[in-house]
């Protein structure tokens, strides 16, 4: 909410979003702190709780991007998670000489993350690869929305996907994939569980309830609305696809990645795709889109919508029972949901700060008619009536016990095994004499002088007699065999 990026500012602030968010029954939102050039992890923590702490209309939790790491970071992530209340670190492998995290230090994030009990987080992306297809479509003249579609394709998407997987794998951090957008990477995350590895995925509501289309649109200002990263893809069976994988287990919670521009900040990027701010809404329409995409087709049931949206998250994030859930002891937040109920989808309704809504015109059932968040009625019969600055910050605790007791038990499994064995007695090369340059070959003064004269060293002989061949190639052709 409110984020600097890009050169502009998302219009949504912790007041409008975290509204926007109850009137569609979401109850308590997570946001990211994204630092600033020269400006520390907690500074920016800081900054962002000054922002949202005077505007949150309900709960509200905190993950933190790591730009990039050295002995102050560290420093810094530690205090987060054990004073703070964060026990999530994203990293970005997008967004070149701003955000983007380098392998070698991404792998240090995550040996942090793990001492840390903190879950990695990453939006897996290869920038090397999109900055030379970028560079590409724009010489070729292609510079409108359709470009960020092109210039950052499906492949792109799961390569970073797996690696970033093995990386965390390697030092046995737990990893928590944003915004999966795509077949490819989704079936990566897949594949990497079934090979027993500690990964999570999250599809968010632009990819569950549109696709990629719409950055072809001929009206330049619809297209941009679209535009995010990764982007929407082009295959209209994406979304289907995405929400088997929910219903399988294969990808675990949803999110929305809120961050919206209005067309004159989109406009930015008028002239050349990469410059158009990232960012589309979600926050508000998430339940109603997940319920009429997958409980609506048959892919979901209701307990695994309460799964994907809520209960998943509470427990991967350490807030669980205390969210998550309805009973005695945890906090008083219920959504009475009225599954026949249709809604329109409009701009001119939702209750966004932004003038586009990805999913505009969409029908969808379910809506929340009632919604309660710490006892208080913040929605009624479908009447929103907010109060900013009454949500509260949720800190959410290390080592979470969904995530870490088999992180734990793998630290026993995998504890590196020294063989005690007798020392080499036996002679050892200097390394320094095989570092040396070798002799050059010394040849005779009679070689020389010819090599220098182009002469050839046989010239003063007389030529030999000819050699009858008995045999020519291929063999005689006659005789016996």
């Amino acid at each position: 909410m409110q984020a600097p990026f890009m050169g502009s500012v998302s219009v949504d602030d912790f007041y409008h979003g975290t509204k926007a968010a109850l009137a569609g029954g979401t109850t308590m939102i997570m946001d990211f702190v994204i630092p600033l050039k020269g400006e520390s992890l907690l500074e920016a923590y800081d900054k962002w709780r000054n922002w949202a702490d005077s505007k949150v209309c309900c709960d509200y939790s905190l993950h933190v991007v790591v730009p990039n790491f050295n002995p102050k970071v560290r420093q810094e992530m530690e205090i987060l998670t054990k004073e703070k209340g964060v026990n999530s670190f994203k990293m970005m492998m997008a967004y070149k000489n701003f955000l983007m995290i380098r392998d070698d230090e991404m792998i240090q994030i995550f040996d942090a993350c793990r001492e840390l009990g903190a879950l990695g987080m990453v939006h897996a992306e290869n920038e090397d690869a999109i900055e030379l297809l970028a560079n590409k479509l724009l010489a070729m003249g292609v510079t409108g929305p359709e470009g960020n579609d092109q210039s950052r394709p499906e492949e792109v998407e799961a390569e970073a996907t797996n690696r970033a997987i093995v990386l965390a794998d390697t030092v046995n951090c737990p990893v928590y994939i944003v915004h999966v957008m795509s077949k490819m990477a989704a079936d990566v995350i897949a594949e990497k569980r079934k090979q027993g590895i500690l990964c999570f995925g999250e599809p968010i509501a632009a990819g569950l309830g549109t696709d990629g289309s719409h950055q072809y649109n001929k009206c330049w200002r619809h297209a941009a609305g679209h535009v995010m990263r990764p982007p929407l893809r082009l295959d209209p069976t994406t979304s289907g696809y995405l929400l088997d994988m929910l219903a399988s287990g294969n990808l675990q919670t949803t999110g929305s990645d809120n961050c919206t521009f209005n067309a004159d900040q989109k406009a930015i990027g008028k002239d050349d795709f990469t410059k158009i701010p990232a960012g589309v809404n979600g926050v508000e329409d998430r339940m109603s889109i997940i319920w009429e995409k997958g409980v609506m087709t048959g892919k979901l049931d209701p307990c695994q919508f309460v799964a994907v949206t809520s209960t998943n998250a509470a427990k991967i994030f350490n807030i669980y029972p205390r969210k998550g859930r309805i009973a005695v002891g945890s906090d008083a937040d219920v959504v009475i949901w009225d599954p026949n109920q249709v809604r329109a989808i409009s701009a001119k309704t939702h209750h966004h700060a932004c003038d586009f809504n990805i999913f505009e015109g969409m029908s969808c059932h379910g809506v929340a008619h009632y919604v309660i968040s710490n006892g208080r009625i913040f929605v009624e019969e479908g009447d929103v009536k907010v109060t900013q600055g009454v949500g509260r910050f949720v800190p959410t605790p290390p080592f979470s016990p969904h995530v870490y007791m088999k992180v734990q038990e793998r630290e026993k499994v995998i504890c590196p095994k020294k063989v005690e064995r007798e020392g080499y007695v036996g002679s050892v090369v200097d390394a320094r004499q095989l570092s040396a340059a070798p002799p050059l070959l010394q040849h005779n003064d009679s070689y020389n002088q010819h090599r220098a004269s182009g002469a050839q060293i046989d010239d003063n002989k007389s030529p030999r007699a000819g050699i009858r061949v008995q045999n020519p190639p291929g063999g005689r052709s006659t005789g016996l065999w």
